[in-house]
């Protein structure tokens, strides 16, 4: 097999490099601010940063237009509170975005994890279900992003609704599962191109988490995520199983 070093294009990997960093400045730039200007949903001051990571300018843009406008003081108007006053494509991306987090914070968990600790992608069925590791790590990523995402659909619907643990939690998984789902169809679905055929046929070299491009594969994939959840987060929202934001 090709090298790692000859086979990727230099402009490939200049371009992972320069998408990384600018992810990591708008994060940087939206948890500054965030200091100053909290969210009212203050699990939204974790979600706009992390978003931020594989969006960059698209989620600075949507935090300064769409974020922060109602933060701080102006979250003291009612219908701020409750997002009455943004527009329902917008509404439905943020409530994407927020399971979106959650699905981020759990690859950026679940990678390390496995690079460093092989023995878990057996745990979840390498060498045994599947011949592919990757298939293995989907299935951590799956289970990490789950249970973080109905962490922040707790920490979002149960303060609006004012609902017990339990209610809250029965409320987060009815409208996570759905969101989880579908975002992680399109993750996974771009994840397989770019590891089985553009890298593995294409480039002849096989992708790894230890790898820049690796990343930067990661952040179309989410942003394909989004694409197949957004769809299924105007039917949540629509329907009031999910919290308009």
């Amino acid at each position: 097999m090709t090298s790692t070093a000859a086979a990727i294009p230099v402009w490939l990997h200049l371009l992972s490099l320069a998408s990384l960093g600018l992810g990591a400045i708008c994060f940087v730039i939206i948890a500054v601010d965030e200091m100053r200007h909290p969210q009212h949903m203050w699990i939204m001051n974790l979600v706009w940063p992390v978003v931020a990571l594989f969006a960059s300018v698209l989620a600075l843009w949507g935090y300064y237009r769409f974020g922060r406008s109602v933060a701080g003081s102006e979250m003291d108007k009612p219908h701020a509170q409750h997002g009455a006053a943004t527009p329902l494509p917008i509404a439905v991306a943020k409530g994407a975005s927020h399971c979106g987090a959650g699905c981020t914070i759990g690859d950026i968990i679940a990678e390390p994890l496995i690079a460093f600790f092989p023995a878990v992608a057996v745990w979840f069925g390498y060498g045994t279900l599947f011949s592919e590791k990757i298939f293995a790590v989907w299935g951590l990523d799956f289970v990490l992003a789950f249970i973080i995402g109905i962490g922040f659909q707790y920490f979002a619907i149960q303060p609006m609704r004012g609902l017990s643990v339990l209610e809250g939690l029965r409320e987060a998984i009815k409208a996570d599962t759905l969101s989880l789902t579908s975002w992680q169809v399109g993750m996974y679905g771009f994840m397989a191109i770019a590891h089985f055929w553009l890298f593995a046929q294409v480039l002849g070299v096989q992708l790894s988490s230890a790898m820049v491009e690796f990343w930067f594969m990661m952040q179309i994939a989410m942003l394909c995520g989004f694409a197949t959840a957004y769809p299924v987060n105007w039917w949540l929202i629509s329907s009031g199983i999910k919290e308009r934001m």
